[in-house]
């Protein structure tokens, strides 16, 4: 890792902050293709031919490989060094990018984003630990750590703006070509600022047959859900792919009681703070980012505005999510505790999803819309506050592994909300069409479901905050200090 010049170096050095810009470029790769492909996906749907179902997994896929992989690369991370997996899951993802943008059929696509998840996982499971040992301070590590949450707040919102921008001037091949000279010059730049680390982690063997148990059973639960739509919720087939999904998941579990070296122990469960923040984070990114899907839809579909002009619209949730995020978070939290911080930023947020609940036909954008992408400026409150929770229960020798879980977590509810909550928005707004309703008002009765549910998830999840968490033992500060090492969003709140 970088370092500052000190007597008796003889290796070069550069300024610690040049290998900060570049682990936060890539984190903004890895974090901006999560959201970019949102506002394009009409575009490629209709230039690759994919069917209404079919095309939520352009994201969905990419979320589920970079979920599926986190634990496992990050365990790769500790056995051959960070320094390497980070170039190498930049190389992957780089690559994958320039497939995807040049791909001519759904399948190629599919399988890019992918590989491109994967590299995504490979790059951003060691990010956070090469920035904490490059800052070992505590003031300059909470500043440092500041910055790389922005990257992931605010990046999946911009992703959006970025990607109706590219869509609309150019084509969707550019949201993914625009990755190939970004990611040469980091990765040519990355390989020289970045000092070698040495391997910290046990020696052995990683689980891959974990790892490949726990992403095939998460596919196979999201593929369930999209596929009641087609089958229904009651039918065999639906229930038939969840009990399988469920089980590939408990022998994933299994497995890791017995591995040697397990993705994640399963000792970290024992924890109320580890296992509800975990729980909580999964409806809570259901919930929104199910909702960033279907709010664009919603515009595009509905009101009738252009790609560029949704990703506009949806800036204010940037520019409010960075706001608070770097701005207040971590005062609020020192000084209110983790706990009552997460409560109040998930009541903001279930306020601004019930305000869409009666999101009309011929909506205004000032009135119905803008005040719902300010409100969800408290995203900015809900992840720090998450994370602070999360690991402040954990041991010293399973920081990364729950760190790893944490963004893990992420993923999972990702994929899950948009597979969900897109799924009973169209089933709602089928039958509205049977019963003879117009096109506009069938797909609005569909949104106004789908954000009813998710109005449902995250008051579920002040519920269990209040039920379930429990603040930290110690003083204030130390609460502060514990969010200064906790992990920054991947996914973050995608809105």
């Amino acid at each position: 890792m970088a370092k500052p010049d000190r007597p008796g170096s003889a290796s070069r050095t550069y300024p610690r902050s040049l290998a900060l810009t570049l682990l936060n470029l890539g984190m903004l790769m890895v974090i901006l293709d999560g959201t970019i492909v949102t506002v394009a996906l009409p575009a490629i749907g209709e230039d690759l031919g994919f069917s209404s179902a079919d095309l939520a997994w352009v994201m969905n896929i990419y979320m589920i490989a970079f979920g599926g992989l986190l634990l496992l690369a990050g365990r790769l991370g500790d056995i051959f060094g960070r320094k390497r997996m980070f170039l190498a899951g930049l190389a992957v993802f780089t690559v994958a990018s320039v497939v995807a943008g040049l791909a001519t059929s759904p399948e190629l696509l599919l399988i890019a984003r992918f590989v491109q998840g994967a590299g995504g996982a490979m790059s951003s499971a060691v990010s956070l630990g090469m920035i904490v040992t490059l800052y070992p301070e505590p003031a300059e590590q909470g500043k440092a750590i500041g910055a790389f949450s922005f990257i992931g707040a605010a990046g999946a919102s911009l992703g959006l703006v970025l990607g109706g921008v590219l869509t609309e001037l150019a084509n969707w091949h550019w949201i993914f070509l625009v990755n190939l000279p970004i990611g040469a010059v980091t990765l040519l730049l990355a390989s020289r600022v970045l000092a070698a680390d040495t391997p910290t982690g046990p020696r052995g063997k990683a689980d891959v047959v974990g790892a490949a148990l726990v992403t095939a059973g998460l596919m196979l639960l999201v593929y369930a859900v999209v596929e009641a739509e087609k089958y229904g919720w009651s039918s065999g087939r639906t229930w038939g792919l969840v009990a399988v999904s469920f089980a590939l998941i408990a022998l994933f579990a299994v497995r890791q009681a017995k591995a040697d070296t397990p993705l994640i122990p399963l000792r970290t469960f024992r924890s109320r703070n580890v296992t509800g923040a975990n729980f909580i984070q999964v409806l809570t990114i259901a919930a929104m980012f199910g909702f960033q899907v279907l709010v664009v839809l919603y515009m595009q579909h509905v009101l009738g505005y252009g790609a560029a002009k949704t990703g506009w619209a949806m800036l204010p949730t940037a520019v409010a999510i960075g706001a608070v995020s770097l701005g207040v978070s971590a005062r609020l939290i020192a000084r209110f505790g983790a706990r009552n911080v997460l409560l109040t930023g998930l009541l903001v947020l279930t306020a601004g999803m019930l305000y869409l609940v009666r999101v009309p036909v011929q909506g205004s954008y000032a009135v119905d819309l803008l005040p719902v992408f300010a409100l969800l400026g408290g995203g900015g409150l809900v992840l720090p506050a998450l994370a602070t929770l999360a690991m402040s229960d954990a041991r010293p020798e399973d920081a990364g592994v729950v760190s790893g879980l944490f963004n893990t977590t992420q993923q999972i509810g990702a994929a899950l909300g948009v597979a969900l909550l897109n799924t009973l928005s169209t089933s709602r707004s089928e039958d509205l069409l049977a019963e003879g309703k117009d096109t506009a008002t069938a797909l609005t009765g569909g949104y106004h479901l789908a954000f009813a549910v998710g109005t449902g998830l995250l008051a579920a999840s002040a519920i269990l905050t209040l039920v379930v968490l429990r603040t930290p033992r110690g003083t204030s500060t130390e609460v502060a200090a514990s969010a200064d090492a906790t992990p920054a969003p991947q996914t973050a709140l995608h809105v």
